[in-house]
């Protein structure tokens, strides 16, 4: 489900102009929006034309703790109603403007993409950057979602347990530096918190059904499937207790010599119920899976960019056994698999089904974030490898792609969700001003 978001709404207008025919657009507007999913609504219902109006709507939305501003310009209006909203407010805006009517007796009527100008303008040079436009009859769903993320970011909790895997420097953040940013701050855990986390016996037993259910489990013990059932148990109620939305875990090196296996297999199966947890510790992994569902994009799963093929162009995003087991390809077998971490890692084994990809790395250099996105198509494949892994052809040449990651030292992890889910993330790198890599 998406995120949900509190977003205010105002309407400015001049009686120099058809105020009252912005008037009328205003209210059909109101009503329109009513249906958006996720969305509370806080509508200021008159006009702002003086900036008296403009000083108490400002008020009376920051009582609200609205999330965003969407700013119609019902006609062209005074400069000051903005900055006078924006003063208050400190919110992402969207500055919307309406289709001009037909004229009247030579008159123009709204003039309302001349007030986005002035607006815009004003804001621009006043510092303020965190706003979008749109003109036409209908609100900008990107930036709807755009603003998920950011509500996403400021109030989910996120955990990491252990830190990241060794000599994995580049998963590395500041971590007040991304508590500045976009208002995380990480909660830390021991690997032995996870390992003596008590459970409830009869809750690891429906696990190993659950287990047996879902997978081939013939090259498993008995035993490496009870601890999968315990480890998915663990996880799942400690996520519980410390209210966590995303779980960063230093699954490799001590974890499978201290637990008995890995976490591969434990962490398939919870984010196949809309869990997120991350491979070798890595945040902002985390972050960007939190930031395609926070957009509705479904089972977020993190891979490497593990092989080109230049000749034949595609690529092959893989991972050592931690995908979403809901994203099984459903012609091959799923299977557990303890080729990993010397034997003891019970790694989910599968091929990921095809179908349009999206996908996203937010990514952090020293002093600079910035966010990676590429679109590509999963291509069917047979079950040759162990893991869980999607072969793909991009829109641009496969080469061309890889150049891009390698040559901004982007990590070599990234969110990938099927579907569409690219332009919300370009008007929230624009909000946050981050750079975009595509």
């Amino acid at each position: 489900m998406k995120q949900k978001i509190c977003v205010g709404i105002v309407c400015l207008a001049r009686k120099t102009f058809d105020y009252k025919a912005a008037e009328e657009i205003y209210s059909k507007i109101n009503e329109d929006l009513k249906n958006k999913e996720q969305v509370q609504w806080e509508i200021i219902p008159d006009l702002l034309i003086e900036v008296e109006d403009a000083q108490d709507a400002a008020h009376t939305l920051v009582s609200k703790e609205i999330d965003a501003l969407v700013c119609i310009s019902g006609t062209f209006a005074l400069g000051h109603l903005i900055l006078e909203l924006n003063k208050v407010i400190k919110k992402p805006i969207l500055l919307w403007g309406l289709e001009e009517l037909p004229y009247d007796g030579g008159k123009i009527r709204l003039n309302s993409v001349c007030g986005i100008n002035l607006n815009a303008s004003n804001l621009y040079k006043a510092g303020v950057k965190n706003y979008q436009v749109v003109i036409g009859n209908q609100i900008d769903d990107d930036w709807l979602n755009a603003i998920r993320i950011v509500k996403a970011f400021s109030t989910n909790r996120i955990g990491i347990i252990g830190y990241r895997a060794k000599g994995f420097f580049n998963l590395d953040v500041d971590e007040l530096d991304l508590y500045k940013q976009v208002g995380v701050l990480v909660d830390h855990f021991e690997l032995n918190e996870i390992y003596n986390y008590e459970v409830n016996q009869d809750k690891i037993e429906e696990r190993v059904q659950q287990i047996n259910s879902i997978f081939d489990v013939s090259d498993v013990s008995e035993q490496q499937i009870l601890k999968v059932a315990e480890l998915t148990t663990k996880f799942k109620g400690f996520m519980n207790k410390h209210r966590l939305d995303a779980l960063a875990i230093r699954c490799w090196p001590e974890f499978a010599g201290n637990f008995g296996i890995s976490p591969c297999a434990a962490m398939s199966i919870l984010q196949s119920e809309d869990r997120i947890l991350t491979c070798e510790g890595d945040l902002l992994g985390s972050l960007s899976m939190l930031a395609h569902q926070a957009i509705g994009g479904e089972t977020p799963f993190l891979a490497d960019f593990s092989q080109v093929d230049i000749k034949e162009n595609f690529g092959l995003l893989w991972h050592c056994g931690v995908a979403a087991c809901n994203l099984w390809d459903g012609k091959c077998i799923r299977s557990l698999d303890t080729y990993f971490a010397g034997g003891k890692g019970v790694t989910a084994d599968f091929v990921m089904k095809s179908g349009e990809i999206s996908m996203l790395r937010i990514d952090y250099t020293p002093g600079e974030y910035r966010i990676f996105l590429q679109r590509a198509r999963g291509i069917p494949m047979d079950k040759d490898l162990k893991g869980t892994y999607v072969k793909v052809r991009f829109e641009d040449n496969v080469k061309d792609v890889l150049d891009k990651i390698i040559q901004n030292g982007i990590a070599h992890h990234v969110s990938i969700v099927y579907g569409e889910y690219i332009k919300p993330l370009e008007i929230f790198a624009k909000l946050k001003g981050w750079n975009i890599i595509k």
